[in-house]
């Protein structure tokens, strides 16, 4: 049975809310994710959280339910407490009905199978969590095999980049690299690498795109270093017809994966 916490005091509660900060994530290896559809796509995943805090009037849905008795069954831990403690937790006026702790997870470059998948997305310095959950739930509506983050990215596991993934994050494997590791296993398969950049002339559509494309996006504010570019198979860029010089990061590689995603289909 759940046990009960409403008291603002208790040291779970505090080393929980502790979380939200990066050092306290890295020592914990643990993260936040709130919300029922997050945490439900989740558990479809095989994911369940260690924690589950829920609050009293939600109690009764039975997808919160169904999450609590999982939890429980998995060896975790089922807490019901108050939408002011939920609140206190993920750092929201309106919080979610539910709050997880999940230990955070990842993968190697060698244990991803480049011919499982026909589109890659590869990030270098991404700094914005809203940016990175949003390429993350790219990923997932375009079948990407994985999304590679090079270099010093935000991290995965903010709750800001969590929340931005709508759950994203539990069903597109994440890998965190440097750039001389990823161009290396690169090279030593098939794929083709992608640079989405302003340096060129190759429009995105004039480009044919082989199976495994791996789709590079540069940091927001600088794009990507030249000797990355020089890497590249091809440099494409997407053509602005207005006043604007160039496309969010998350909105450009969205374009560019569903370009891709067209001319794989056939």
């Amino acid at each position: 049975m759940p046990r009960e916490i409403t008291a603002y005091s208790n040291p779970l509660v505090k080393r929980v809310r502790d979380l939200r900060d990066k050092r306290h994530r890295r020592e914990a290896r643990q993260f936040l994710a709130e919300g029922l559809r997050i945490l439900t796509e989740a558990r479809e995943t095989g994911r369940l959280p260690r924690l589950l805090f829920f609050a009293r009037p939600s109690a009764q849905h039975p997808l919160v339910r169904d999450l609590v008795v999982a939890v429980e069954q998995n060896g975790g831990e089922a807490i019901e407490t108050t939408p002011d403690i939920l609140s206190k937790l993920s750092g929201k006026d309106n919080p979610q009905a539910v709050v997880g702790v999940f230990d955070e997870f990842g993968t190697t470059l060698d244990a991803l199978d480049r011919t499982s998948a026909g589109i890659w997305l590869v990030a270098e310095r991404l700094r914005d969590p809203g940016n990175l959950g949003t390429i993350l739930r790219t990923g997932d509506a375009v079948g990407a095999g994985g999304l590679i983050l090079i270099g010093e990215c935000v991290d995965p596991f903010s709750v800001e980049a969590v929340r931005a993934s709508m759950g994203a994050l539990f069903t597109v494997p994440v890998v965190q690299t440097g750039w001389g590791d990823f161009l290396n296993w690169l090279r030593q398969g098939l794929g083709q690498l992608v640079g989405l950049s302003l340096d060129t002339d190759h429009d995105y559509r004039g480009v044919r795109y082989a199976a495994p494309t791996f789709l590079l996006t540069g940091n927001e504010a600088h794009g990507m270093p030249a000797e990355y570019a020089a890497a590249c198979d091809t440099l494409v860029k997407i053509p602005m017809l207005g006043k604007a010089d160039s496309l969010n990061a998350a909105v450009a590689t969205a374009v560019m994966a569903y370009e891709v995603l067209a001319q794989q289909r056939g």
